[in-house]
């Protein structure tokens, strides 16, 4: 998996939620501090700069990190109801290790380990974290036949795919594949889709629609079509969004991307010295529904 680079999360506090996933998840941190003025605006977020930040990284000394900004909370984020970044997934060794961990936690299980009869090579639960992130934490048990996944090299370890949730699947699948480089996986997988159904009170034996885009047989996104009743991410004017806010991607394209249309450019692209950029360029675009995508320079 050589993509995916980080994951930024709105939170309350932010001793909080370091605790939590440094005492539960077992990342360190890899840097804390403010967040600087030019990235904040980068992300559309001006009001961001100056905000506590902090970024860890996984016990394996992955360098594919979580990066945490305080922000105030927006009274009308629901979990799972709203368009953007859904979830994020990490990779873990026993999945039934980790939910007896987790059921002394901080973090609320909302989906206990669980079979997918359709889908083998993974076992997975889900977890919501204190300012309603959802964690999917999933055991990789084999590869798919099209496509390889990222196996866990400590009992918790790294974050290995992202989920968007869409208004037009097709739509955002098409745009992705256009702006950001990357490919479709599987464009069209109905499922049965336990969390969603519970969020949106649905049927349970509704099938829900989900895609994933990959680089080459690595698979790290995964694509939801959401329910008519979603809503735009609530964000306050000028912050970020709540919940899972930015999906950082790497990319040996940057050049390219960058010569598109600087329309969907939220800033001009920049290099970073942080360490989820080491001094590389990166820009960040808004997908159809909004969605923040950063683009980073690969380096190597």
């Amino acid at each position: 998996m050589k993509l995916l680079r980080a994951a930024t999360l709105s939170v309350a506090n932010l001793e909080r939620s370091v605790d939590l996933y440094t005492r539960f998840l077992d990342y360190t941190v890899a840097e804390q501090g403010t967040l600087d003025a030019t990235l904040a605006a980068s992300w559309g977020a001006p009001n961001a700069a100056g905000r506590r930040m902090a970024v860890l990284r996984p016990a394996s000394g992955a360098d594919i990190f979580l990066r945490f900004v305080e922000n105030d909370i927006h009274p009308d984020y629901v979990p799972l109801r709203s368009y953007g970044w859904a979830a994020i997934e990490i990779n873990v060794l026993d999945v039934l290790k980790v939910a007896e961990r987790m059921a002394a936690s901080g973090f609320e299980i909302i989906g206990p380990p669980r079979e997918i009869e359709t889908l083998p090579a993974i076992y997975p639960m889900q977890v919501k974290g204190p300012d309603g992130e959802i964690v999917y934490l999933t055991q990789v048990r084999s590869d798919l036949p099209e496509f390889d996944i990222a196996r866990a090299q400590a009992l918790i370890d790294r974050l290995f795919i992202m989920v968007m949730a869409c208004a037009d699947l097709p739509a955002s699948l098409a745009w992705m594949e256009a702006n950001t480089k990357v490919q479709i996986g599987r464009p069209h997988l109905p499922i049965v889709y336990t969390m969603l159904a519970t969020a949106f009170n649905l049927p349970m034996e509704q099938l829900h629609v989900i895609a994933t885009m990959v680089d080459g047989r690595d698979v790290f996104l995964e694509m939801d079509q959401y329910p008519e009743q979603a809503v735009p991410r609530p964000h306050h004017a000028g912050g970020l969004p709540q919940g899972i806010a930015i999906g950082s991607i790497l990319t040996p394209h940057f050049d390219a991307i960058v010569a598109g249309s600087s329309a969907l450019f939220v800033a001009p692209p920049q290099a970073y010295a942080s360490v989820v950029y080491g001094g590389a360029r990166a820009v960040t675009m808004r997908a159809p529904d909004g969605t923040l995508v950063e683009m980073v320079e690969k380096l190597s």
